[in-house]
């Protein structure tokens, strides 16, 4: 239901699309190709609140409902908390004994052959402006998990969130509330698949693939429509 919600309210708050969309299809081939039943981890970066609504609900339009690595802050919202356990989201209760847990629900929902995203940056940006910057530096536990579970790894850039809705908390509720007029450009592109390989430098890995799709997200929204593949 979130991701169906979610999918419903991406076109009107943004001008979103999307490029790489076939690298969901095939993550590759050989040992990259997805097993019977094997889950992927589609790491994406982080930038705005926005982020949730655009991913879920673009992700929902492709056919995908992934488990997502979220805030344990958010199942205390009323009703919301309860949607996101009966869909399978996971919590993240950083900084706390149970934090680790996060990384065990997500391994034993890839186990079951569900996809998880997972923003591997572990929080939002702390500067306000709006305009786009490359991903930050990765935490640990998306590498982790991929090393542990042997799922393969789907970078995911997004450029254009912070145009929502960003800033202090003022501007964010005016970006929520003039989005449906302003309707901003957003670019999501999907890169392919790669295999993390623990005797390699498997965080720097993936710190460039994530760095790489954004870049290319950032070029087609600077192109305009007539430089995406799909729509949002």
């Amino acid at each position: 239901m979130l991701s169906a919600w979610a999918g419903a309210l991406v076109p009107v708050f943004s001008d979103t699309s999307v490029t790489g969309t076939g690298n969901l299809a095939v993550t590759g081939t050989g040992d990259l190709a997805r097993g019977s039943g094997a889950g992927r981890l589609l790491a994406a970066n982080h930038t705005s609140f926005f982020d949730p609504v655009l991913l879920l609900g673009t992700l929902h339009r492709l056919g995908l409902r992934p488990a997502v690595l979220t805030t344990a802050g958010l199942w205390r919202v009323p009703l919301l908390g309860r949607a996101l356990t009966r869909e399978g989201h996971v919590p993240v209760h950083r900084g706390s004994r149970r934090a680790p847990d996060a990384l065990r629900h997500a391994a034993d929902a890839l186990a079951a052959g569900r996809d998880v995203l997972i923003y591997p940056e572990g929080g939002l940006p702390r500067y306000r402006a709006s305009h786009d910057r490359p991903p930050g530096r990765l935490k640990s536990g998306v590498v982790r998990l991929a090393l542990s579970t042997g799922a393969p790894v789907i970078p995911v850039g997004h450029a254009g969130a912070r145009r929502v809705t960003s800033g202090n908390r003022a501007k964010q509720l005016a970006g929520w509330a003039t989005a449906p007029l302003r309707r901003p450009r957003v670019h999501v592109h999907i890169a392919p698949a790669v295999r993390l390989d623990a005797s390699d430098s498997p965080l720097t890995t993936l710190e460039t693939a994530l760095a790489d799709a954004w870049s290319k997200a950032v070029r087609a929204m600077e192109k305009g429509p007539d430089g995406a593949a799909a729509r949002g």
